[in-house]
């Protein structure tokens, strides 16, 4: 059990470099994850049930005590990065599929990596946890409700089908994990402690799936822009999330968490619903974001950190 939490330790520690080799190698040798194609729903399945595991009471009781930022940090979220994603792809002219995947990892919740962010950072990772959890609760609503509002004029979007596939996918896992954590308690201490393992192999795969099934894709003339615009649409959500808490006048740790909760998405929800309900080539935006945001969140998370003011107030 040491040498698994110690290698999990150390995935965590180089993930983002691992995700952009394995991204590389999967797009020289896209037979490697064909067999992961058709079970990305599953991969997804556990990671989210992962997080419910994780889940105490004390987490949603937390969320009935300090509602107000968490209720505006979500709806921040649900606004920036949807409307971002639609303003791109009229800026560049983005069409078809390509525009439907923007919008789509647009109008997904917040990222899971976005709590290892704000701890990094110094941020109130407690807020950003109660942030994540809603903004993937309403997920089921939010998807199907936002892709029909901003990306039907790009593609047919499949409202009802989205509706019942991302509850099954998301709220079920989570609700189960919430359940076997309450019954179980202690006992599962020793899964707990390896699932953020399971769940960085499942984002691995679900990865590694995406490029295998778009690799004469990813680098054509169709989709281009969509570096560029991933890159865009995840600064700018960096940049309005952090403008919206500083008008809300919340406290240094507070802005770093709702920076990152908006700027951040679950990409790989995004890719599975791409893969499931699209064109293999909506999901690239996901694929990107999901190696794009690991790294600026890295990044900005790293130099929050040295130059904090709550860090040179105690120093």
């Amino acid at each position: 059990m040491e040498k698994l939490t110690d290698f999990s330790k150390q995935l965590s520690k180089w993930f983002t470099l691992v995700v952009i080799i394995w991204a590389f190698f999967n797009y020289l040798l896209p037979q490697t994850s064909t067999w992961v194609i058709p079970n990305t729903s599953y991969l997804l399945g556990i990671i989210l049930f992962g997080m419910g595991l994780t889940l105490q009471t004390e987490d949603f009781i937390r969320i009935s005590k300090r509602p107000i930022p968490v209720i505006l940090g979500t709806v921040a979220h649900y606004i920036i990065m949807p409307s971002l994603a639609w303003l791109l792809c009229h800026i560049f002219h983005l069409t078809g599929a390509t525009a439907a995947g923007v919008i789509l990892v647009g109008s997904c919740p917040s990222g899971t990596s976005s709590s290892v962010m704000a701890f990094l950072a110094g941020g109130d990772v407690a807020l950003d946890v109660s942030i994540e959890i809603l903004s993937t609760l309403l997920a089921p609503i939010m998807l199907p409700l936002l892709l029909s509002i901003l990306a039907g004029q790009f593609i047919a979007v499949p409202a009802a089908s989205l509706f019942l596939s991302t509850l099954r996918i998301v709220v079920v896992p989570i609700i189960l994990g919430v359940l076997v954590h309450t019954l179980l308690g202690k006992k599962i201490n020793a899964i707990i402690q390896l699932m953020p393992l399971i769940s960085q192999l499942a984002i691995l795969l679900i990865i590694g799936a995406v490029v295998s099934a778009n690799h004469a894709n990813i680098f054509t003339t169709a989709t281009a822009l969509v570096i560029p615009v991933v890159m865009l649409h995840n600064l700018c959500g960096y940049g309005l999330g952090f403008v919206f808490s500083k008008l809300l006048h919340l406290k240094e740790p507070q802005q770093k968490a709702i920076t990152f909760e908006v700027g951040m998405q679950d990409s790989s929800l995004g890719a599975t619903l791409a893969m499931k309900y699209f064109v293999p080539q909506a999901a690239i935006p996901s694929t990107i974001f999901s190696i794009w945001h690991n790294i600026s969140g890295s990044i900005l998370s790293s130099w929050w950190k040295n130059h904090s003011k709550v860090r040179k107030e105690n120093a």
